[in-house]
């Protein structure tokens, strides 16, 4: 399903081609026909795009793709039913050739948050943490970057990235389908590691920042963001049931618990980017993910609240140095 050959290829060039074997039995098993039911169908998805050849990529705009590539009616409407066929599509937007991917999440909003608090990424070695279908992986390698990095466990989240990059020119950005945990310990060698969207996600939130300070150089970069709840105090809350309709939701820190998190973990510099309530401008169904999303969620006649009585969701972005 991966192009394994290339990626280990890529992996020599930096330097992690010990990685090669723990990986390799890993990613073979996360992706053998028996890893999802829905497999089969994802996967005929992707062997149904149409033969096209590879389109020049556009990064540096708000829907990532090749939004001026010529298709003719049959290729596009073809190409249309197989990427639909791969929903929900939580990150994007994406375009080709007049298609748009809306996904329920403007990840462009995000990553605008993002681009003003990070370091320049040019020539920079990246790894994304739960990198979802990729989008932000792709803003990254427009941003500058040499090389990105993206992990995620969601399976189709892997072939959404597959079907994408197979319709355009060679990209240096790799999506698997693994967690932090997998990665050989203590490599030391990416220059800016991103967490967004996770860090709630985890039972253990300071093994997971203590995993990224490991993966990170020395003078790297963290950029963290995770849901918050308000206040000056810190504290750390765990819904007993869901956040949000949200059923995994472990931890809800304020953010000088957070501060407090990243400075026990090993990080310094720690600084507070952006704090930013989510709305349902930025976070919605759409006919690329038609279910249930933000809106449903929230309180409404109380919308600052979410249906459960916490308070609605809240984002802060804060980035942090390795040593």
């Amino acid at each position: 399903m991966l192009d394994l050959g290339n990626l280990f290829s890529a992996l020599v060039t930096e330097g992690l081609g010990d990685w090669r074997t723990s990986l390799e039995p890993l990613i073979a098993e996360r992706t053998g026909e028996h890893a999802h039911g829905d497999l089969k169908n994802w996967r005929e998805a992707v062997d149904g795009l149409p033969e096209i050849d590879r389109l020049p990529a556009e990064l540096d705009a708000a829907a990532v793709g090749a939004p001026n590539a010529a298709l003719d009616a049959r290729d596009r409407a073809a190409l249309r039913k197989s990427l639909l066929c791969l929903r929900p599509w939580r990150k994007g937007p994406f375009v080709i050739d007049g298609i748009h991917i809306d996904a329920e999440w403007r990840s462009d909003l995000k990553w605008d948050r993002v681009v003003r608090a990070m370091h320049p990424l040019e020539g920079r070695l990246v790894l994304d943490v739960g990198c979802g279908n990729g989008y932000y992986a792709l803003r990254m390698l427009g941003a500058g970057a040499r090389r990105v990095l993206g992990i995620d466990p969601t399976l189709l989240y892997v072939l959404q990235f597959e079907a994408l990059t197979r319709l355009l020119e060679p990209l240096p950005a790799h999506v698997l389908p693994l967690r932090l945990s997998d990665l050989p310990a203590r490599s030391r060698a990416f220059d800016s590691a991103f967490s967004m969207g996770v860090l709630y996600h985890q039972r253990a939130p300071l093994e997971h920042l203590r995993q990224l300070r490991e993966v990170l150089r020395p003078g790297g970069q963290l950029v963290l963001e995770t849901l918050i709840l308000p206040g000056d105090e810190p504290l750390s809350r765990t819904p007993a049931g869901r956040y949000a309709r949200m059923r995994n939701v472990w931890h809800l820190p304020s953010v000088p618990e957070l501060q407090i998190w990243l400075a026990r973990s090993g990080f310094t510099d720690a600084k507070v980017a952006n704090v930013t309530a989510t709305t349902i401008d930025e976070q919605r169904s759409t006919e690329w993910m038609p279910f249930e999303s933000l809106a449903e969620a929230l309180d409404p006649a109380a919308p600052e609240r979410t249906v459960e009585g916490w308070p609605a969701p809240r984002r802060a972005l804060l980035v942090a140095r390795a040593p």
